[in-house]
């Protein structure tokens, strides 16, 4: 999940990522950057519904 997450933001080292190539496995990461999207999408839909309710984006 650090690996995914470390991606979803865009910055990485190059060590780190030749580590990780080395050791992970392509269904983990699949998994976790589907896993990673929804948490995300969720939190969008959240913050959004929020801001609606709340009356400041009238």
């Amino acid at each position: 999940m650090r690996a995914v997450a470390w991606s979803f933001f865009g910055v990485r080292k190059s060590s780190e990522y030749e580590k990780d190539v080395q050791q992970l496995n392509p269904v983990h990461v699949v998994i976790a950057g589907v896993i990673g999207a929804a948490v995300f999408i969720g939190l969008l839909i959240a913050l959004v519904s929020w801001v609606l309710s709340s009356g400041v984006a009238r």
